[in-house]
């Protein structure tokens, strides 16, 4: 690639997707192509040096990287990223389209494709291998977007979040709620632990209800460690959130868990995402299981 100097306000800026396949790849290409970039799904990794060396971009760059590719490598891949981490004349990113095994191999039953890594096997034999094929690069990615329980309405303002070009240069903090029974969701920087507060699921009235409802949260901030914790994890973030930036991090995504992830987890994610609204960041917040009830109940079921 060429090394020549450009000016800050001609760097190119190019977001490398890629992921499993069945994970969403192709509807964020689309996406980022709708925020403005100039997108090439199913880019072989030869023409991209060639690319990039070539005219100077106008626009920021999305392309989706596909196992399929006759000449996709794993090695080669990952000397490209290094090689983009490295040009001063590029600001990349890898975004990474994650899913769980199982809604992939739920995908792929649904629209009964068969699997490009295993044309003549099952579908999940095929899954396997692509993710051990992809495991370095997941590990290396600067940004991971678990799609398993995101709709394409969800991906696509996950992307707006990270990518949609006023918030160039800035830190987006994403804030989410989880139950500890369905894991820590992937691609969670820093997580806190709520479970040690009151529980309103005990209480008959709040049960029904969630955390962002001021029944909830006023239960919960009765118990005498509630605010204590809530303070040291503000004053822990509104510290670290300035040296992240700083350094250059642009995607920061911090969870709180309790056991269900419907009360205590939602009412300190709803805290502290409005705490760092308030002091100027931009902030994001999701809370899985709510959204993934909302998602499983009838539309006639609901009041």
């Amino acid at each position: 690639m060429s090394e020549t100097p450009l000016s800050v306000e001609n760097i190119a800026r190019v977001v490398l997707v890629t992921g499993p396949s069945g994970a969403g790849r192709s509807t964020a290409v689309n996406v980022l192509e709708d925020l403005g970039f100039e997108a090439i799904d199913n880019m072989p990794l030869s023409l991209i040096p060639r690319l990039l060396d070539g005219p100077a971009l106008t626009r920021p760059m999305a392309l989706g990287l596909d196992v399929r590719n006759r000449d996709f490598s794993v090695n080669g891949l990952l000397d490209l990223m290094r090689r983009l981490v490295d040009n001063p004349n590029v600001e990349a990113d890898v975004l990474y389209l994650d899913c769980s095994a199982d809604i992939l191999l739920r995908r792929y039953s649904e629209t009964r494709r068969r699997h490009p890594m295993a044309p003549s096997e099952a579908p999940e034999t095929g899954i396997a291998r692509e993710f051990d094929l992809l495991a370095p690069v997941r590990a290396q990615a600067t940004v991971l977007i678990d799609t398993s329980d995101l709709s394409p309405h969800d991906l696509k303002a996950e992307l707006q979040n990270w990518f949609e070009k006023d918030t160039t240069g800035r830190l987006a903090v994403s804030v989410q709620s989880f139950s500890y029974k369905r894991g820590v969701p992937r691609g969670v920087d820093t997580v806190f632990d709520c479970r040690f507060l009151r529980n309103p699921h005990w209480e008959a009235a709040l049960r029904p209800l969630d955390g962002r409802d001021p029944s909830v949260m006023e239960y919960i901030a009765q118990d005498p460690l509630c605010q204590p914790f809530f303070d040291g994890v503000a004053q822990l973030t509104e510290l670290l959130l300035p040296a992240y930036r700083d350094e250059g991090k642009t995607h920061l995504t911090i969870g709180f868990g309790c056991t269900g992830g419907q009360h205590r987890s939602v009412a300190l994610t709803e805290k502290l995402a409005n705490t760092l609204a308030m002091a100027g960041w931009q902030v994001s917040k999701r809370h899985r299981e709510l959204e993934r009830r909302a998602r499983s109940v009838p539309p006639d079921a609901v009041g």
